[in-house]
């Protein structure tokens, strides 16, 4: 049986705790990432590092997590050696792992401290993430709506067959690719919610207002349950808040990167946070109407305990 978004809120006074980074913890716990598969890598053959991930964070207060499927895309499984019934597979074990564990610290855990059974999001990046050239972070791929649609469709219809609770489109840079894959969402009767990368407090990285892409959203799409942001430079989040409440109804999430600048040609990260702790950011969102907070490139299960201790601060003082 799946879980609401809906019951799962109730029950956390209207603030979910999202979790943060795979790759970045996985990085932590000596994964190699460097390649075209990304943390998809370590789903095949460091499933037990995936699995730490999800605990981890677990543990550190989050009331829903996100497979380990955002790079796990069946062309780039093929492109790497595997058959396409073993990438399929790959892509179902992404949700069996994450249920696993979650089942696992419940009983042993999560039961006894009275927290929530958490949800499970089935991730799903954009067309530029499987590309593994930066083009997550500008879209325009320069490629037809059958080509998008083919392929999100078989990835999506895999991950809402193995039990995810969501499908979460995230990462997203392009409205219209949001579109394509809300269609598909709608079709497999899947609730999702669409998280777009953002390059300023205002506009998704295509350049389309964040305001009229929740608008368009919620217009159309019934089974989509929640709109928001991520991998996008905390300082804008505050003002991408009000955007997006400003465009629909729907509840909103945020889970920024830590600060740092994303270098797509090197793959590394640069600089630092501007000075502000990632919880003191947190309270702030919360205050400006999140609905759901967590972490996204360069946080870890630190940064979760920050956001669980501002949710603590935020229902006690606002």
């Amino acid at each position: 049986m799946r879980i609401s978004l809906e019951e799962t809120l109730k029950k956390t006074g209207g603030m979910l705790v999202i979790d943060g980074s795979m790759a970045t913890a996985l990085e932590d716990l000596g994964c190699d990432l460097n390649n075209s598969l990304w943390t998809a890598k370590a789903l095949e053959r460091q499933p037990e590092l995936v699995k730490q991930v999800h605990l981890d964070y677990f543990r550190a207060g989050a009331d829903c997590g996100i497979t380990c499927s955002y790079q796990a895309t069946i062309p780039g499984l093929k492109k790497n050696g595997c058959s396409e019934a073993e990438a399929e597979a790959l892509i179902v074990r992404s949700v069996e792992i994450f249920n696993e564990v979650r089942e696992d610290w419940w009983q042993n855990e999560g039961k006894a401290q009275g927290r929530v059974y958490p949800l499970c999001l089935a991730g799903i990046g954009p067309y530029g993430a499987y590309l593994a050239d930066g083009s997550e972070y500008r879209g325009n791929y320069g490629v037809s709506d059958d080509v998008l649609r083919q392929f999100h469709r078989r990835r999506m219809e895999i991950l809402w067959e193995a039990g995810a609770d969501l499908l979460i489109i995230e990462t997203q840079p392009s409205l219209h690719e949001a579109l394509i894959e809300a269609e598909i969402a709608e079709e497999l009767g899947a609730d999702y919610w669409i998280s777009f990368s953002c390059r300023d407090g205002s506009h998704i990285h295509e350049g389309d207002l964040i305001r009229e892409c929740a608008a368009e959203l919620e217009q159309t799409y019934p089974h989509l349950r929640m709109v928001g942001v991520n991998c996008t430079p905390p300082q804008f989040v505050e003002h991408l808040i009000g955007a997006l409440k400003a465009g629909c109804s729907l509840p909103v999430a945020v889970y920024p990167n830590s600060g740092e600048i994303y270098d797509p040609g090197t793959k590394t990260w640069h600089g630092s946070r501007d000075g502000l702790a990632f919880g003191d950011y947190a309270r702030r969102w919360m205050r400006a109407g999140a609905s759901a907070v967590g972490g996204c490139c360069r946080t870890v299960d630190s940064h979760i305990r920050e956001v669980v201790r501002a949710r603590e601060l935020f229902e006690k003082l606002g």
